[in-house]
């Protein structure tokens, strides 16, 4: 009789509670899955800070991995949800397009979203876009009817409850401390005590970089973390906003930009921004962590995307302390909004992967090694994705 191969994945957020569940399912017999989380629950960090959005694949590179992943990912998703009562609207986005130069994206973005394979994909006129979103103006817009909302905390229950169920287990606190190749597999010391595997998966998401080196490699590329803060339109502004809008992204700036987002629980939330954190679970600007603060610090990468961005450096920064300019971004895509309309909402930090010439992958990086695999970089829509990329680091493993 075959012996039972233990699997331990560090970190229980939806990537690594994705790749538990992928692996459960290719692997019904023989396999034995460990998941270690630091934190006292799943999916605290990433997997439930962020703005709850089903991502469809609009904006990625056809042919890239993030490409397929999200759109394999989001009709996953979806059905995971239907099929646990996971609390979802598929209510569509707009992207709208508010300057000339603007247009030719937004075209591009509608042939990216096409080769990627997303259905239902169409270019609005400016009074077909105020026929679907009154408050919204523009010269042109993409409609994405595929894209929705969801609760992301619910979406962890369902997959831990789902994990625990097929005979696999979620230790929580146990951060891990060291890790031990062995001839045959690994030791891993953590705050719980020793665990054994044959195989480890690091899905440790803020802290991915960290744990790769832990297992004896290089750190070529390292996690810089970016806080995103959110506000929220008071209840008697909501009606401003009844889908999701997006700005077209400018290629001049490495994330997405400020944008409306209806909440599955309801209400609007506005944002995120892109102000660089001081720890990597740093939610609030008061949040330092020396030993976070000084590993970006001391980064080469950094210094050299500072270089390369530092008029988005300084507008995110203004912007964290300003509602006024905050707002006045937010009125490209709905004029009617107003600073007083905005309350303090919630906040997340992106795992983001930058290399040291100070880029940021774009891409999902996943390096396997013998008897190891490492996520390096699965920001958004990493969340979306999660059963997709559970699914392909199943087939990735041969046991």
């Amino acid at each position: 009789m075959a012996a039972v191969k233990r699997i331990v994945i560090v970190g229980a957020g939806l990537v690594g509670m994705g790749t538990a569940y992928g692996l459960a399912k290719r692997y019904p017999h023989g396999v034995r899955i460990t998941l270690l989380e630091k934190g006292d629950q799943p999916g605290l960090q990433q997997s439930t800070h962020n703005s709850g959005v089903l991502h469809a694949g609009l904006y990625y590179k056809p042919g890239s991995l993030k490409a397929r992943l999200a759109v394999e990912g989001i009709r996953l998703m979806v059905r995971f949800c239907r099929e646990n009562d996971v609390p979802h609207e598929v209510c569509g986005k707009l992207v709208v397009a508010v300057r000339p130069e603007e247009l030719d994206r937004l075209d591009e973005l509608l042939r990216r979203g096409q080769q990627n394979g997303l259905s239902g994909l169409r270019k609005l006129g400016p009074d077909e876009l105020r026929r679907i979103e009154p408050h919204a103006t523009g010269l042109a817009g993409a409609h994405v009817p595929e894209e929705g909302i969801v609760d992301y905390r619910e979406v962890c229950r369902a997959l831990a409850d789902h994990i625990r169920a097929l005979g696999h287990e979620i230790v929580t606190g146990a951060r891990v401390k060291r890790l031990r190749r062995e001839p045959e597999g690994w030791t891993i010391q953590t705050a719980r005590g020793p665990f054994s595997a044959d195989l480890l998966i690091n899905c440790a998401g803020l802290h991915s970089d960290r744990v790769t080196e832990l297992a004896g490699e290089t750190r070529e590329v390292r996690i810089v973390p970016f806080r995103g803060e959110y506000y929220k339109l008071l209840p008697g502004r909501t009606f401003l906003v009844r889908h999701l809008i997006y700005p077209v992204p400018d290629p001049a700036f490495p994330f997405l930009g400020v944008h409306f987002t209806r909440l599955i629980a309801g209400g609007v939330e506005a944002g995120p921004n892109a102000v660089l954190a001081f720890a990597r679970e740093g939610y609030s600007l008061t949040n330092v962590n020396p030993l976070d603060l000084w590993d970006t610090l001391t980064f080469t990468g950094f210094w050299r995307f500072l270089h390369r961005y530092p008029q988005m450096v300084k507008t995110e920064l203004v912007q964290s302390l300003s509602k006024k300019r905050f707002c006045r971004n937010l009125q490209r895509l709905v004029p009617d909004v107003r600073p007083e309309d905005l309350a303090p909402g919630g906040s997340g930090v992106r795992a983001q992967a930058m290399t040291p010439v100070g880029e940021l992958l774009q891409d999902f990086h996943i390096v396997q090694r013998d008897r190891a695999l490492h996520v390096i970089n699965a920001p958004s829509p990493g969340a979306t994705a999660c059963l997709a990329i559970g699914d392909h680091i199943a087939r990735l493993i041969d046991l």
